[in-house]
């Protein structure tokens, strides 16, 4: 497979050139106009991702977007690992256990960050990821 070149080539830190050329190919070729991947949408989840971890406190609050524009929705951590998510679920196996590998310790960062929502299933706006079953800022704390 050639890998796909274009302005959005990006090398994403943690991953190898191999994975980051799949990964752009199934950005390339993902053909849902509303979904979770565009050009560059993993490496910009990864780094919100990221950035919202390195937020400093014991325990974090996940935030709404406050813009419909794509790359201001993964401001939403939730959003983010969305993101992250479909891409898996696209790639094919090496690749996906690349990500899968780099993602484990990210997860298991926002797990013990982040409170769980006990009221999570009553909300009909989120998602099916155990990232949407925890606590939003401003909602009532246990």
């Amino acid at each position: 497979m050639v890998p796909v070149q274009g302005p959005w080539a990006v090398r994403i830190p943690g991953l190898s050139a191999r994975t980051c050329a799949e990964i752009q190919r199934a950005e390339h070729d993902y053909d849902d106009p509303v979904g979770a991947l565009w050009n560059g949408a993993v490496e910009a989840a990864l780094r919100n991702y990221r950035a919202f971890l390195r937020q400093p406190g014991r325990y974090l609050d996940l935030c709404f977007e406050v813009s419909p524009h794509p790359d201001s929705s993964l401001v939403n951590v939730a959003n983010a690992r969305d993101t992250l998510d479909e891409a898996l679920r696209l790639l094919p196996l090496p690749a996906r256990a690349e990500l899968g590998r780099l993602l484990a310790p990210l997860d298991a960062e926002l797990r013990r960050r982040t409170l769980p929502d006990p009221h999570a299933h009553r909300r009909f706006w989120r998602g099916r990821g155990w990232w949407h079953q925890r606590l939003y800022d401003g909602e009532f704390r246990w």
